[in-house]
């Protein structure tokens, strides 16, 4: 029997204790689900996940075990796999590559937590009522890219301050671009630059959409933030080359393929941000109660040997400027 002072002195241990170190059930081998839209053999951020997690405590086949899931690269295929992993009654879902699995993810499920990764427009999408209060079971990495992608255009304005015409490569797969297009097209229009959108929602439609592309003769073609085209950048930059197009993506998958310069979030950034907020999950916080976080890294990375084969010069006030120069 407990007398009333063991029973005291145990309530002023627990008022001592984390509720953190209580929640996380320490003899507990927490299920995380990995939902990627990405190849399976070019997936950058699951390898950004795992040495992330380790670094935070949790050791795979110990404290977690992962389940990873990959769309290899068509959307379509995000609904049942995220579907799949609530059947698993994994513990959390991340969903990386965007607005196409977070999606997939929160139709699969409204009480399992999940953690986004790269949403253009977290709200928009209504994936969260508040930036700063998520509430439900999904908080975040927003990349910012309505922003950063009106950036494209200035950057573009400024190499070439005679441009009229600018090209958008775009895939009518991703939901999350439609808002950023008319951020562009606004942006567009104030820098006196007449936009053209070209689709391409797979690998097949790429030379068809450069070759559209060449016959508008931009002065640019401006890449959109899309898990297909960060997977491909290699066949999108050999493309570029074959028809002397200047291109400038949102991540630095771009230039370090061959295309002319990137400027967005830095994508290993976010996914290690979002691997600490996995943690907290892990440890006992709501998804609803942290907020959806914004990137802290923005790259403008720049390819000068790309620059000297199409006989670009980059001013000076631009190299100044990027982070990275591929030379």
């Amino acid at each position: 029997m407990i007398t009333r002072r063991q029973f005291i002195a145990i309530g002023a241990y627990l008022l001592t204790v984390p509720l953190d170190a209580i929640s996380q059930q320490p003899n507990k081998l927490w299920r995380i689900g990995f939902l990627s839209p990405f190849p399976s053999n070019n997936d950058v951020q699951f390898e950004e996940f795992k040495p992330r997690l380790r670094e935070l405590g949790h050791v795979e086949g110990k404290t977690i075990t992962i389940d990873y899931v990959s769309a290899e690269g068509k959307y379509e295929r995000l609904p049942a796999l995220a579907a799949e992993l609530v059947r698993r009654k994994v513990d959390i879902i991340l969903a990386a590559g965007g607005t196409p699995s977070a999606t997939a993810a929160k139709d699969a499920t409204r009480t399992i937590p999940i953690v986004f990764v790269g949403v253009a427009d977290p709200v928009g999408q209504q994936l969260v009522t508040n930036l700063a209060r998520p509430g439900g079971n999904v908080t975040g990495m927003s990349s910012q890219q309505r922003e950063t992608a009106v950036k494209y255009l200035a950057l573009l304005k400024e190499i070439d301050p005679g441009a009229k015409r600018i090209a958008v490569l775009s895939n009518p797969s991703n939901s999350s671009l439609p808002s950023v297009i008319r951020e562009m097209q606004k942006a567009a229009k104030t820098l006196q630059l007449e936009m053209s959108v070209v689709n391409a929602a797979t690998p097949g439609d790429f030379e068809r959409a450069f070759a559209e592309i060449a016959k508008i003769r931009p002065a640019g073609v401006a890449i959109v933030t899309d898990t297909l085209f960060n997977s491909q950048a290699a066949r999108l930059a050999t493309l570029a080359a074959k028809y002397q197009l200047a291109t400038m993506g949102g991540t630095s998958a771009t230039p370090d393929n061959g295309g002319l310069m990137s400027y967005g979030a830095n994508r290993p950034d976010l996914i290690r941000r979002a691997t600490i907020l996995v943690d907290k999950i892990l440890k006992g916080a709501k998804p609803g109660d942290l907020p959806v976080e914004q990137p802290t890294k923005i790259e403008l990375v720049i390819n000068l040997k790309t620059a000297k084969a199409l006989g670009i010069t980059v001013p000076q006030s631009i190299l100044l400027r990027a982070d990275k120069v591929i030379e």
